[in-house]
């Protein structure tokens, strides 16, 4: 199986390689491609093949970004463009469920300040399960996609395509207790900035959320 990670936080150890850890640990022995398109200057994760273009892959994954997709870039155009034409199954995590659904006719704003929490996700099945949020930018039309879950802070928390095999979160399932631990020894994130978030909560695995 080929997997293609577009990996937008190629720049960071723990969000980055240590959450692209953990994405990829619920494939079953994937060939990993990391697709950065926003930089130049990714640091070396000791697995995958870096490649400067999209593959013909088996299965796409677009990770969050500390870019906003609110504030469009060029580089999103080729992200965008992907999204339009694969026809193998993705998912989006953060800013992947926001350029997904921007570049499928939705729209995304930017809020007047940065959610970080650990919130009760309400899906229309019924469940009720608690995420990880650190996001600026909410989806606010999901243009093609069809809205599943929501938040006390957010209105459209999961999506899936009516007809393609695409499903999205605005939360972060990859972010586990040992990524956020990873993230305050290696210095991207301070263990004030992680006590927002109420790790003794049970969290939505990736698998649970997305597979």
């Amino acid at each position: 199986m080929k997997l293609l990670v577009v990996d937008l936080l190629a720049e960071r150890k723990a969000f980055g390689k240590e959450g692209v850890r953990e994405i990829i640990s619920h494939f079953e022995n994937p060939d990993i491609y990391l697709w950065s398109p926003h930089t130049s200057e990714r640091i070396d994760y000791g697995f995958g093949k870096v490649v400067d273009k999209p593959i013909d892959a088996d299965f796409v994954v677009i990770t969050g970004s500390r870019r906003n997709v609110s504030q469009w870039e060029d580089w999103m155009d080729e992200v965008a463009d992907l999204i339009r034409k694969v026809e193998v199954p993705m998912i989006g995590i953060c800013f992947g469920h926001q350029i997904i659904a921007a570049s499928l006719g939705g729209k995304v704003t930017r809020a007047d300040d940065q959610s970080q929490m650990v919130s009760t996700v309400y899906y229309q099945d019924g469940r009720e399960v608690n995420a990880l949020f650190t996001h600026q930018d909410h989806v606010t039309d999901p243009g093609e996609m069809e809205v599943i879950a929501k938040s006390e802070h957010c209105a459209i928390v999961a999506c899936k395509h009516p007809t393609r095999n695409i499903r999205t979160v605005q939360y972060h399932p990859e972010a586990t207790s040992k990524v956020i631990a990873k993230a305050i020894e290696v210095g991207d994130m301070t263990k004030k900035e992680a006590e927002v978030f109420d790790m003794s909560n049970h969290l939505i695995s990736l698998k649970d959320a997305l597979l």
